[in-house]
């Protein structure tokens, strides 16, 4: 039996490839959207990829079931509650596939969506009776369990799903051997719940006994521990995860419908389509200058899950890029289901030709801003983290607005007061100076460095949670 395992740091995510060494036949559970890393892997082994998993529908990206299927005539293996526009084999509690010394068998998981599954993983060379392995997809992770918040808008209640994690866990998953490994769907950072740890794998075992969401508690506890202090949802994940139940076009075809664009029809395509920029040049690059109305996405950080945060879901895209980082752009935008890219820029030599419209600004040091607020006009210090990071420390006086709210509470920012941005490292600063700019605050600057830097600079500065108010 063979399995390798895929991640996407960008996005935490764990996609698994498995095969059967003497067949040579191959399943894919949760592939990214980009499948070419299947494709290579599988053709390098002498694989064919016969199969692909979906564990659930995913919220935080679109799964490549769809690609797979188009590009090796991969059959699409759902959780039987699963509903979609598509063709899918319904997989039902205990249903066993065997392709030869590999198995897997479909262990119905309901909690974190209803169509939740979960994917014990047999080696029948070694052992027909105990699996070496389960696929727990977003249902058990190391050190946490998946939230149960994401399907409130199809009508399902975290407290409802909430108790059927907890059926899931105490009464399928918990009950597997202690020696069972446990490859997870996510890794740390990722959104699909709280506080995930950091290593590939663990084992039932571990995690019967470090795991706080499975320490002995009664199902009413585990509900409200579960659906307690989650943060907010991505504006994206219920649009990605109603994409991933439909038919749609393939991640090649959206890449190859793009145009390469000299300056004059790129700001005539602005203009017509109502679009938005997304610079994903580096900030540094990007405050020297760029064109008025960008929002600074730089590849370097979680792109695709701010993207999805702060760009107008609804709105075509075009893209300004460094040389040679186009594509990867738009494939980052396409990972999370933002397809219409309509294209970029052809060069940065472009921007130079356009005269008076290069936006800029001075990023603050800490050093600066710290002048600036004893000054006589001192600026309004806004810290663009959650209000957990806030709450922790802060910048005196400072007041927390979330990047993620923004757009719906831009009526509160004052329009007579210098505006800068503050966050934990400069990455969000940037982004919230230049998605406020593209909605019309232009006094807008940010600080380099954020909260790392003025702690090392200035000092603490503010007690944990004292000073200044959350807007």
């Amino acid at each position: 039996m063979h399995l390798e395992r895929f991640y996407l740091p960008c996005l935490a995510q764990a996609s698994y490839l498995l095969a059967d060494e003497t067949s040579r036949k191959a399943v894919v559970v949760d592939p990214r959207r980009d499948i070419q890393i299947y494709l290579d892997h599988a053709a390098r082994h002498g694989f064919d990829i016969e199969d692909v998993f979906l564990t659930h529908f995913h919220a935080d990206f679109l799964a490549g079931h769809l690609e797979l299927r188009d590009a090796c005539g991969a059959r699409i293996h759902l959780g039987a509650g699963a509903r979609a526009d598509y063709e899918f084999i319904p997989e039902r509690d205990g249903t066993r596939h065997v392709w030869g010394d590999l198995a897997l068998q479909v262990v119905a998981t309901p909690g974190h969506t209803p169509e939740s599954i979960c994917l014990l993983v047999f080696d029948l060379a070694r052992d027909h009776d105990q699996p070496q392995a389960v696929l727990t997809g977003d249902t058990l992770f190391v050190g946490d369990v998946g939230r149960p918040d994401l399907m409130a808008s199809v009508g399902v209640s975290a407290e409802e799903l909430a108790g059927m994690l907890y059926d899931s866990l105490h009464g399928k998953l918990m009950t597997l051997p202690d020696a069972t490994l446990v490859h997870p769907g996510h890794g740390a950072g990722s959104m699909c719940g709280k506080s995930l740890g950091t290593e590939s794998f663990t084992t039932i075992g571990d995690q019967r006994r470090l795991n706080p969401a499975l320490a002995p508690m009664s199902r009413e506890a585990f509900i409200a521990m579960a659906t307690a202090d989650l943060p907010a949802a991505p504006a994206y994940f219920s649009y990605a995860a109603g994409m991933n139940r439909r038919e749609r076009p393939g991640l090649d075809q959206v890449m190859a419908r793009r145009r390469v664009l000299a300056l004059d029809d790129f700001l005539a395509l602005l203009a017509a389509e109502r679009a938005q920029i997304v610079d994903s040049r580096p900030t540094e690059d990007f405050v020297r200058g760029h064109l008025p109305g960008s929002i600074n996405l730089p590849l370097d950080g979680r792109f695709a899950v701010w993207a999805g945060t702060v760009l107008d879901l609804e709105r075509p895209i075009l893209v300004v890029a460094r040389p040679g980082e186009e594509d990867q752009t738009a494939m980052r935008l396409g990972r999370i289901g933002l397809d219409r890219v309509l294209g970029h820029l052809a060069g940065l030599a472009e921007l130079g030709r356009a005269d008076g419209m290069s936006g800029s600004w001075e990023r603050l040091d800490s050093a600066q801003l710290e002048r600036a607020l004893a000054g006589k006009d001192a600026p309004l210090v806004l810290d663009v983290r959650s209000p957990a990071e806030w709450a922790a420390g802060h910048i005196p006086g400072a007041r927390n607005l979330p990047v993620a709210e923004l757009r719906r509470r831009l009526a509160e920012l004052p329009r007579d007061r210098e505006i800068v941005t503050t966050c934990q490292t400069g990455y969000r600063s940037a982004l919230a100076a230049s998605l406020l700019r593209s909605l019309g605050i232009v006094g807008v600057r940010d600080q380099r460095g954020g909260w790392v830097d003025w702690q090392a600079t200035i000092g603490s500065g503010a007690d944990e949670g004292a000073g200044g108010c959350a807007l």
